[in-house]
């Protein structure tokens, strides 16, 4: 069974974390089985950027973005090459090293309706 390894995080994992992920599950919802509460808005439907993460092991494993998560992702704090939607990247069989960004777009949860 392939790992996610979550580099430390003040807020949402200091210490860091190995996970066990199940293939076909995706990164968001395998981390907030792992009580790794990383920030979701849109419930996960691909409607904002809350749940960004930079893949720094392990990207070419996952199915390449669709268009709508390549446009969101250009909206996302800290973009990075490696860069996706957690809830769109979908686990395969490898093994992912995947870094929380410090900052989040959050419209809803900083009052800016």
């Amino acid at each position: 069974m392939p790992k996610i390894i979550v580099l430390p995080h003040v807020e949402l994992c200091p210490e860091g974390a190995v996970i066990e992920a199940k293939p076909g599950v995706s990164i968001c919802d395998t981390l907030l089985e792992h009580d790794i509460d990383i920030d979701h808005a849109c419930d996960r439907v691909c409607a904002c950027t809350t749940c960004h993460v930079i893949v720094r092991e392990g990207y070419k494993s996952l199915a390449a973005p669709e268009e709508q998560e390549e446009d969101l992702l250009d909206k996302a704090w800290g973009l990075e090459p490696f860069s996706r939607l957690s809830c769109q990247a979908i686990v395969a069989n490898d093994d992912l090293v995947v870094e929380i960004p410090k900052y989040s777009i959050n419209m809803a949860k900083e009052g800016h309706r």
